[in-house]
């Protein structure tokens, strides 16, 4: 197995939790140490307490990913005699990094909100609050018609031609390729100085701009010319809309008291906090990890009979009950759900690469509230 950096492994990360998925102004990226050491464990947290960061040492962790930035605010001093100086003297001396992935990875495909909706166990999900569009490119590229499917093959392997529900969408039509080697070339068909005809298939595919670098190298890979001729095309169709939050249907109707008790199994809370009448019907279903009081009304605009959300107000709750939405709060460390998703992300993307790397969710408990 191949060992591989910190850089390596971020990389890996950006490739389905983008930066500029983020909200303007989140402090998400490098906060501690540096990336450019071997990496052989890695934890995944939800919060960098002074416990986690003790954790990372005990299993000699030399890199911890976050949902929640360790410096969310700017820092005027580094004192060692409290808890926050306590764990940034903590992590140097071990030589652990941190790395913080707010809400680009609420928005990101397979993310918080995506986690929170399958945990929900909700159907025909849609985006809540769509705060990002990707865009599209086409890529058209020519190749012998002998190594047509080949190609074809390794591009839908790297994410191109996905369509809504389909993947692996593409389109060929046959042509003849022209060619002449010059000197230096090491041609696969024909020879130096001779004028080459061959029978080609011209490939067209679509796909997302932030997967560009993936699918050319796989493009590339999988060609058996020494140069590859192709065009990539900007395109006006829209693509997919990601964004915060998730809303969907259950797959039978519950009570709202129901529903609050499968809220309590599905996401692993004691208590949950409920705004509404218990008897009323529940079947199509908004969440929102962490602090969603901004867009309990879009959950109602949407046709939400309940809202999922945490920290939420007392004036909120009031509002919402006077437009007749129900709430479930369970509070904002549901977001632990990030841990073993993203670790198990991260785990089956280095098998697919061989790259020797553990990744461990973080065991500990940081929700500052206890119910007594």
């Amino acid at each position: 197995m191949k060992t591989v950096n910190g850089h390596k492994i971020i990389e890996m990360f950006e490739q389905f939790s983008p930066k500029h998925y983020a909200m303007e102004g989140d402090p998400i990226g490098l906060h501690v140490g540096q990336l450019n050491k071997p990496i052989t464990k890695v934890l995944i947290a939800l919060d960098v307490l002074e416990e986690v960061v003790d954790e990372a040492i005990e299993h000699g962790v030399e890199l911890i990913i976050a949902h929640h930035p360790l410096i969310y605010r700017p820092m005027k001093r580094i004192d060692t005699n409290t808890a926050g100086g306590r764990i940034i003297e903590k992590l140097i001396k071990h030589d652990i990094a941190v790395y913080a992935a707010h809400t680009n990875l609420d928005v990101a495909k397979g993310g918080v909100n995506d986690l929170l909706a399958e945990a929900l166990q909700l159907q025909d999900t849609e985006v809540l609050i769509p705060t990002y569009e990707t865009a599209l490119k086409k890529l058209v590229v020519y190749v012998p018609k002998t190594d047509e499917q080949k190609v074809r093959e390794a591009l839908g392997k790297a994410g191109a031609g996905a369509i809504g529900n389909y993947s692996n969408c593409s389109f060929s039509g046959e042509g003849t390729g022209r060619f002449l080697p010059g000197e230096g070339s090491e041609p696969v068909i024909g020879s130096k100085g001779k004028l080459e005809e061959v029978a080609e298939m011209r490939i067209e595919t679509i796909f997302p701009e932030n997967i560009e670098k993936k699918v050319l190298a796989a493009m590339i890979k999988a060609h058996p010319y020494e140069e590859v001729a192709h065009d990539i095309y900007k395109l006006e169709n829209k693509g997919e809309s990601l964004g915060l939050g998730k809303i969907g249907v259950l797959a039978e109707e519950m009570t709202l008291e129901q529903f609050s008790e499968h809220v309590k199994r599905t996401l692993d809370v004691e208590k949950v906090r409920v705004v509404g009448d218990l008897q009323s019907s529940i079947k199509k279903v908004a969440v929102l990890g962490g602090d969603g009081n901004k867009y309990f009304t879009t959950a109602k605009f949407k046709g939400a009979d309940v809202y999922v959300t945490g920290d939420m107000y007392y004036h909120t709750a009031h509002d919402a009950m006077m437009i007749g939405l129900n709430i479930v709060d369970p509070g904002h460390n549901v977001e632990k759900v990030m841990k073993k998703g993203v670790a198990r992300l991260l785990e089956r993307t280095c098998r697919e690469k061989n790259y020797d790397v553990e990744f461990i969710p973080s065991r500990l408990n940081t929700d500052p509230f206890r119910f007594i």
